[in-house]
């Protein structure tokens, strides 16, 4: 049986490409080392080979023989060395690459994508899972998705992890140390993992996709160094000298301040895609001007969140702009709409950049952010307040700001719990899981008379209405006629 199975994975490696067939024997061998296994006789030849499939067959083997300990960290581990034998060098992918990138960028990206994906570096068995739909608001449509890709934590390997010794290599998830790396059982492995070297603003970054792809060709574009995030003028022509590079990419950065950052401000890194998000859809409702700037087209953008889009032919024209910008942003106060360039010297000012090509025109959308906190509201003024923190707590980082809700994986199970209350007419506030959902579902009930056939087309709806206005949270200026005067305000002392 484990030998069908070895065998079923090497075919599956060269039908994917993974490996030439002049290597097949070499590639045989690391895979018997791997398994402990001194010889192989089945030289059967498979197509279309299940690889998660393939691979389960060989794990629950190599438990049964005492080589892995069972649970789903150490199955990840394993699986990953198996798949990371198979794999070209980094050298090979690189070349290949930008062989390809000689006669389309599409091509390259391409190869690379199908790569990350045949490799299980993407498990593409895990983003299935995931719940995604499209939700209708006042915005146009808004992007949903509830994650269930990333694995949960098994017992076993959480006291393993307590008491494992720490390590400073790789520094963390996005350091270039990451290609080839084992793994461990507090950091995941990475034999199957590739990434391209890219010039930018003249300094050495890499280029990468996302194991979890939210969106599609989700890629992280990461510094070279271990170095914090910096949104400024740099970032700015970083952003720009990627879109170039690739101009079937957008590429946005999340901001460089707690609360309205991603969740590692540590390294130094952008995130794109080949994939059209709802804020790129919406278009500019009031033009506006800035002297000395009349060559970049300016306006502000029809979304929950306030949006100052930037166009034009010239990338190094709305550079300048955008610093200009940034720099203004950095050191405004306004009592009156609650702005506050800093509190006892914590700044509190920051953007969230998302570049793209629109044609023959280049575009910068700068989102004004700002992370000051309250007695009222401690994790943030301009974050999900503590109304809507049971469908969206986390922080708003790029994704969420370009309309593509991440929702956490608890809300599978709670909304197949609430639908069937709602139906029932059960008590959801004598529901310990149900409870944090009790008011929302008294305004729903208010609202609609629900059956089998509308009541889960209805949560997803008012789901999307409470991601619109989770956005509404995070932006600093409210879609009010107050909240559209002051944030003119700003723009007029630019």
């Amino acid at each position: 049986m484990i030998e069908k199975s070895i065998r079923k994975l090497i075919c599956y490696g060269k039908e994917a490409g993974l490996f030439p067939v002049r290597d097949e024997v070499f590639v045989t061998n690391l895979l018997l080392e791997a398994l402990c296994l001194d010889g192989i006789e089945c030289d059967e030849e498979f197509a279309g080979v299940d690889l998660k499939e393939t691979l389960d067959e060989i794990l629950d083997y190599a438990v049964e023989r005492g080589i892995i300990d069972d649970g789903i960290t150490a199955r990840d581990l394993f699986d990953t060395k198996l798949m990371g034998l198979m794999m070209p060098r980094p050298s090979e992918v690189t070349d290949r690459f930008y062989e390809l990138y000689e006669s389309s960028e599409k091509e390259a990206t391409d190869y690379f994508y199908k790569l990350s994906c045949d490799s299980n570096y993407i498990r593409r068995d895990r983003i299935k899972r995931d719940l995604k739909w499209k939700a209708q608001t006042d915005f146009g449509e808004l992007d949903i998705t509830i994650n269930l890709s990333k694995p949960e934590k098994d017992p076993k390997a959480i006291a393993a992890a307590k008491n494992a010794p720490q390590s400073g290599y790789p520094k963390c998830l996005l350091c270039r140390e990451c290609e080839g790396y084992a793994g461990r059982i507090n950091f995941p492995a990475r034999q199957n993992h590739r990434v391209i070297p890219v010039r930018i603003n003249d300094s050495d970054w890499f280029f990468q996709y996302s194991p979890y792809v939210y969106y599609n060709e989700h890629c992280i574009v990461f510094n070279g160094r271990h170095t914090p995030m910096a949104i400024n003028r740099d970032a700015f022509v970083k952003l720009f000298d990627f879109v170039k590079l690739f101009p079937h990419y957008f590429v946005g950065s999340n901001a460089d301040l707690p609360i309205v950052g991603g969740s590692i401000l540590s390294h130094d890194h952008f995130q794109g895609g080949h994939y059209t998000f709802p804020m790129e859809r919406a278009k500019v409702i009031k033009e506006v001007s800035f002297a000395g700037f009349e060559d970049v087209s300016a306006g502000i953008v029809n979304w929950p969140m306030s949006v100052i889009r930037l166009s034009g032919k010239s990338t190094e024209r709305i550079v300048d702009l955008a610093d200009k910008i940034l720099l203004s942003w950095r050191k405004y106060t306004d009592k009156e709409a609650f702005i506050f360039a800093e509190t006892d010297g914590v700044p509190h000012n920051t953007i969230t950049p998302i570049a793209r090509k629109r044609g023959e025109n280049f575009e910068l959308d700068l989102v004004l952010r700002n992370n000051i906190t309250t007695e009222e509201h401690p994790l943030g003024v301009y974050h999900p307040h503590a109304n809507l923190h049971h469908i969206k707590k986390e922080n708003i980082g790029l994704i969420e700001v370009m309309g593509l809700a991440v929702l956490p994986a608890r809300l599978k199970d709670e909304m197949a719990a609430l639908k069937a209350a709602l139906l029932s007419g059960a008590d959801i506030r004598a529901d310990e899981a149900l409870a944090k959902h009790a008011d929302w579902a008294d305004e729903l009930k208010e609202k609609y008379t629900f059956t089998e056939e509308n009541t889960d087309g209805i949560l997803k709806k008012e789901i999307g209405a409470v991601f619109c206005k989770v956005l509404s949270d995070a932006g600093v200026y409210k879609r009010t006629k107050e909240g559209e005067e002051a944030l003119m305000r700003f723009i007029s002392q630019v």
